[in-house]
This record gives C-alpha cells, sequence and structure tokens, in this order.
C-alpha cells in the first residue's frame, strides 16, 4: 500500500462522525472504481461511499473509452444518493465534480480550468490534467457514481492524447506545490462534499447553490470556437455562448442560431 495514501487516516478524517462520507477504501489496484462502485450501489452501498485506487487497469472514459490510468495518479469515485435532487438535475454532479477539482489544482498554486463537461484543464498551455466520468446506475433508484482520474505524478512519455488532440499533463508535470496523493484525496473529496452538499440542500439547483456562477467563471470553454463532435458522426460548428442552469452547453452556430448540447466531445478550435 502506497503510504501516501493511508486509508485509516482518511477515515478518520472523512467518515462520519467526523466527516461528511458514510465509507470509504483504499486499494491498491482495480479495474475500474466506477464499476466497483456500481456494484456496491447495487448491493445497497450508503450514500456518500468512496472507493480510492493507486492503479486502475481498466479505467473508464465517456463514450465507453478507456481511461488511462498509470501508476502515480489519483483515481476517486464517490457513491451519491441525492433522493431529493430532482432526476433531470443529476448531470450536474459532473461538473461539481470539475469545481472541486480546479479548487484542487489551485490550492496547490497551479492554474487551472474546464472544458465542458467532462475535463480539468492545467497550466498555461491548458493541457489535461484529470477526466471525469459520472454513471446514474441502472436499476438502483436515484445512485449516480462520479468518478475522477487525476494525474499527479509525472506523465510516462507514452500516454496518448484525448479524444481531440488534449495533450495530457500532471500536476508534476505543471510545478504543483502539493503532489501527496493522501492530502489531495482529502482536499479533493472536502470541497466535492461541500459543493455536493450546497447544491442537494438547493434540490440540485444549479443557480440557488451558486455552482452555475462558479462553473461559468472556470469554464475554458465559453466563448471559445468549439466543434462539437455528437452521436451519429454529426458535428456542430460555432461559438460556446454559456452553461445553461440545466448544465447544457449553448452553442451558436455557423448558420446563426443558438444548439443546446448535453452531450459530445467538444474540442477548442484556434482563432480562425
Amino acid at each position: 500500500m502506497d503510504t501516501a495514501l493511508d486509508a485509516d487516516a482518511l477515515r478518520a478524517r472523512l467518515v462520519a462522525p467526523n466527516g461528511p462520507y458514510a465509507a470509504l477504501d483504499v486499494v491498491a489496484t482495480t479495474a475500474s472504481t466506477n464499476a466497483d462502485l456500481a456494484k456496491a450501489a447495487a448491493e445497497g452501498a450508503a450514500d456518500r461511499t468512496v472507493l480510492i485506487a493507486l492503479e486502475q487497469s481498466a479505467g473508464q472514459g465517456r463514450r465507453g473509452r478507456t481511461w488511462s490510468s498509470p501508476p502515480g495518479g489519483l483515481y476517486v469515485s464517490v457513491l451519491f444518493r441525492p433522493s431529493e435532487v430532482p432526476p433531470q438535475r443529476l448531470p450536474w454532479l459532473n461538473l461539481i465534480a470539475g469545481l472541486a477539482l480546479v479548487r484542487v489544482a489551485q490550492s496547490a498554486g497551479v492554474e487551472a480550468s474546464l472544458k465542458w463537461p467532462n475535463d480539468l484543464l492545467l497550466g498555461p498551455k491548458a493541457e489535461k490534467g484529470a477526466g471525469i466520468l459520472s454513471e446514474i446506475t441502472a436499476g438502483v433508484a436515484q445512485a449516480v457514481v462520479v468518478g475522477i482520474g487525476l494525474n499527479v505524478a509525472k506523465l510516462p512519455d507514452d500516454v496518448q492524447p484525448a479524444p481531440g488532440g488534449l495533450a495530457p499533463t500532471s500536476l508534476e508535470d505543471v510545478g504543483a506545490s502539493e503532489l501527496d496523493r493522501g492530502e489531495l484525496a482529502f482536499r479533493l473529496l472536502v470541497e466535492l462534499a461541500q459543493l455536493e452538499g450546497v447544491w442537494r440542500k438547493n434540490g440540485g439547483d444549479a443557480f440557488e447553490s451558486g455552482v452555475l456562477e462558479e462553473y461559468q467563471e472556470h469554464s475554458a470553454t465559453v466563448g471559445e470556437r468549439v466543434r462539437v463532435e455528437l452521436s451519429g458522426g454529426v458535428q456542430l460548428l460555432g461559438v460556446a455562448q454559456r452553461i445553461e442552469a440545466d448544465g447544457t452547453l449553448v452553442v451558436r452556430g455557423t448558420d446563426g442560431v443558438d444548439h443546446g448540447v448535453s452531450a459530445g466531445d467538444v474540442v477548442h478550435l484556434r482563432p480562425a
């Protein structure tokens, strides 16, 4: 077990009665923390259950892609059961996880922003330092597993770019002041609990809870020329206008019409 990620120490700080989480476990390696927690959810795992892995052999990305999960990263999944939040507002959990990552990166002295819907961008080159995958668990009432893969240590040379050619990076690669994975896990889970708690208390209302405003502030996508790769090979070209209260991205297409996008790969384009 990585001595920098002490499960007992994290439980003492984060699990009730001292913290906001119901349970927390750390494993050296697993295929996918999201898959493990989805299975646990089906078996009755409690709201705010956390699973952390030091390495994943089959990490999951959006649209069934594989997420590269080399040793030296931080791979965290959290099970949320926000029964008081309307189902249509649940996609905000993905964006809230992004805000938690921004707060953590900034606390380590790193410039950070968010590419809608699931990428943390780090450093002056705005390279990908983390990915997020939120999944509503099939057959389980109001259960969402939020998975986060954060690159901490220097990346191997053979790590491939993300979809759209987004270059990968890590906290160490961009000179972060904090590289202790135990402390980073603690900060991340504290920020996530705070953001999710306020959002849940407000019934998932992104405006009332303040998460919409904060997300807009840290968005690297709003205002950019983008290409959105939609299902079925369809592409939407235009300028990203704003994030709506339901978490969708509004893109003003080359036809001058505003299009709401709820899912798709977004590529930031260089100015014409």
